[in-house]
Order: C-alpha cells, then structure tokens, then sequence
C-alpha cells in the first residue's frame, strides 16, 4: 500500500460556516472546529500531490496547507463552491511551467470552458489558466490510481472519486449500486453530511450518511459539507464508532496509524 496523506482544506457547504450576513439567526460558535471554508481536499504521497475541487477559498487553503505543486485536479462538478477558484491555479502554472490535468464530467468542462471563456481563448491574455482536461475514465496520476465514481446530486450527475484506498464523495443524495461497487473495501471514506434534519433535496443528512457509510463498510468515515448547525463536538458524541465530522486543515493517513477518527 502506497502511505497516502489527506488533508481536508475546507469542510463547509456552499455559502461557507459561518455564513456572510449570518441569516440573522446563526449563533456564533468558540470551537475553531465550527469554522468551515468551502469543501475542497489535497491527497498527496511522497511523489505525488492532487486537489479535489478548487472553490472561492482555494488561494488561501493552498497557502495555509503548504501546497508547493498540484500534479493534478479533481472536479466533483460546476458549482461555485468548487470551482470558483480556479483563477488560482495561476501561480502554479508558472512555477510548474506546464498544463494542469483536469478530470471531471464533461458537462462540468463545458460549463468551465464557458464560465471561464478567456482561459480559453486562441489569443488569451499571458499568464491566464492552463489546465489540460483528461478522459473521464480510470487514470494514473503518479503513484495514485484514480477511478471517477458516479454520483447523484439531486438532478445533477456528479462525480466522486475512489484513490487508491480513499473514497472520496460529497454532495451526493444518492448513490446506485454501480457507486457503492467501487468504493467498497476502501480504509478511509470521506462523505457529505449537510445537517440532522430535516431532508434535503441533493444532500445526504447525517443519519443518510451514516447509513451509507455502513454500506460500503470502509474502517473509517469522515464527515464533510456540513452547514452551520452541526455543531463538532456535539455531532461527534452522537456518531457512531468509526464515523466522525472533519474539519478544515485536519491531515490523516490512508491506511496508516493515524487514521482511527
């Protein structure tokens, strides 16, 4: 097994926790732990460094995780909350003097290739993005054998991503057969769990979650996307052994010693 570190550079849903203006009724929390930039990861080995999912914070998650190099992207879909920072591959494409790969749905690429038009251009402006969309299929990127895993996202098809022995899924409301086949028998597993209740259109709740979580059987679940009420400390006590919330900048090893949440 190739040891395998993930870093979780954000934890939150779409509007961030807590959210801007506060909707006049979100009670401010002292756990640092409640803190969550948009949901985004960095998984690295000692030869190999990819992102998953760059949204409107990635500047910062890049400099507060240390990220020197991106060998390759993951996109899990066109939302803003993952991929509205793309602009900030930029710094990247200049220390590492190539494309960046880029694997996600081909609507997701047509949606960026439209958002973002002026990466894109024949003519376009000097420094701008360079990214190098992939094949959506199995690939290799260094020592990290990558599988795209289908995801429902309300009406939305989306997509997860099994590494190596990481599985890796978030904004799903649904996963079929075909999706549950190819995370199982993953260690680590990392899941959204958007509040306890009430249900949500084209998000798990966290009881969802953790009933999925049971279906793929991984050794452990760490818990992401969650909005402002969910509360750390408290949700974690509730959990079940083996299934805990993450939270921005905590690091684990895939299958190493660290890894019991």
């Amino acid at each position: 097994m190739v040891p395998m570190t993930l870093t979780f550079l954000g934890t939150g849903t779409s509007m961030g926790v807590p959210v801007a203006g506060g909707f006049g009724r979100e009670t401010p929390s002292t756990d640092p732990r409640d803190q969550r930039w948009r949901t985004s990861a960095w998984v690295r080995t000692a030869h190999t460094s990819v992102v998953i999912d760059a949204g409107p914070e990635f500047r910062l998650q890049t400099l507060r995780a240390g990220i020197r190099r991106i060998d390759a992207l993951l996109i899990t879909h066109e939302h803003t909350d993952h991929v509205g920072g793309l602009d900030d591959l930029r710094p990247f494409n200049y220390t590492q003097r190539a494309p960046i790969p880029v694997l996600c749905h081909p609507r997701t690429e047509a949606h960026i290739r439209r958002r973002f038009d002026y990466m894109f251009e024949p003519d376009k402006t000097p420094g701008s993005v360079d990214m190098a969309f992939m094949p959506v299929g199995p690939t290799r990127i260094g020592d990290l054998e990558i599988r795209p895993v289908p995801v429902i996202h309300g009406n939305l098809d989306i997509l997860g991503f099994r590494i190596n022995d990481l599985g890796y899924v978030t904004d799903a409301s649904e996963l079929d057969d075909e999706a549950i086949g190819l995370l199982a028998g993953c260690d680590t597993l990392v899941l959204n769990g958007l509040r306890w209740e009430p249900e949500h259109p084209t998000h798990f709740t966290i009881p969802q979650a953790v009933e999925v979580a049971r279906s793929i059987g991984a050794r452990r679940t760490w818990l992401v996307h969650m909005s402002t009420p969910v509360r750390h400390a408290d949700t974690d006590r509730r959990l079940p052994e083996g299934i805990r919330l993450a939270y921005d900048q905590l690091t684990v090893s895939v299958g190493g010693p660290s890894a019991s949440p």
